[in-house]
């Protein structure tokens, strides 16, 4: 099989790895088997453990469910006192992932930035479609913020952050946060997100096929799977690049795949908040598709990306 040569040659070490364990197209499979397909797939990369101080797993109670999360404090948290804190929303287009799926990102997160790291296991369609996920993840976020001294946590050093639909997630609690009066974020982490589901942009015609993970089709798996009805795209809390205004939210660091369906939208979010006054900082990787963040066990770009990302939360929490 011949590949795009503006393909990274590790990618394309991904894809032959991928092709000879059999992995099958998203949308090709019903979300049950997708979410098993996701957690093999995790569960085959060997790497090094990530050394940390604590990881807890538990759920917190919420009006009518339970919501699981994962809090990773890094080595010495002990001594270190309050900490800053980054809530983390995995990826995998609001059907699929887990905290398991993501479980070594957000380690490499919490240790290499110093700080504690919130894994939120939101809800997640079709079983639970729009807006449960948004719900979880904003409710998870003021839970532990109003509980700050309990769990060890410095409240006014607070970022959150997600990649592909947990960056989608992250957008729209930031900006439920200012609109809402708290909690105060001062930093969004948004990896390759999710911030217009509607589509339609030049990427979606450049990258749409071929170019691995994230398809067009496969976006529209996942659009489908999330949305109890197609309207709800136009809700800013489903595409949030529609909000109103983007005046008054945190500084962000923008990380994108050069070859990715969403591409453009990451560039058009981030032109709307530096004309909000937002500061807000763009890392493109050259060569790259959509997912590669979570590949350390064979990319070597992930591992820069997620140093670009505890770089950028070290200097947004004063500790860099």
């Amino acid at each position: 099989m011949s590949y795009d040569p503006r393909l990274h040659p590790q990618i394309v070490q991904v894809f032959e790895a991928m092709k000879a364990a059999g992995v099958q197209r998203v949308e090709s499979l019903t979300p049950e088997m997708a979410r098993h397909q996701h957690r093999r797939l995790a569960r085959a990369r060997v790497e090094p453990e990530i050394e940390l101080g604590l990881v807890e797993t538990f759920a917190i109670d919420a009006p009518g469910r339970r919501i699981p999360v994962r809090i990773y404090h890094p080595p010495g948290f002990e001594e270190a006192g309050p900490l800053p804190v980054l809530f983390y929303f995995h990826g995998g287009g609001h059907v699929i992932g887990d905290l398991d799926t993501h479980d070594q990102a957000v380690r490499a997160l919490a240790k290499k930035a110093h700080c504690i790291a919130i894994s939120v296991d939101y809800r997640k369609g079709p079983e639970n479609p729009f807006p449960g996920a948004v719900e979880d993840c904003y409710f998870a976020t003021k839970y532990f913020v109003d509980r700050a001294e309990r769990y060890g946590i410095d409240a006014d050093r607070v970022a959150v952050g997600g990649d592909s639909a947990g960056g989608n997630l992250a957008t729209v609690v930031a900006l439920m946060a200012r609109d809402d009066g708290g909690p105060k974020i001062a930093f969004q982490l948004l990896i390759y997100p999710v911030v217009d589901y509607r589509g339609g942009y030049p990427s979606y015609k450049e990258y749409g096929k071929g170019f691995g993970i994230l398809e067009e089709e496969t976006v529209d798996y996942f659009r489908r799977g999330y949305l109890a009805d197609l309207a709800q795209l136009e809700d800013w809390r489903v595409s949030p690049i529609l909000a109103s205004s983007f005046e008054g939210l945190p500084p962000a660091i923008i990380q994108l795949a050069e070859l990715d369906v969403l591409h453009d939208e990451g560039i058009l979010y981030a032109e709307k908040l530096r004309e909000a006054g937002v500061p807000v900082e763009v890392k493109e990787y050259k060569g790259q598709i959509h997912a590669f963040y979570t590949f350390t066990h064979m990319v070597d770009d992930a591992h820069r990306a997620q140093d670009d990302s505890a770089a950028a939360l070290r200097k947004a929490f004063g500790t860099a």
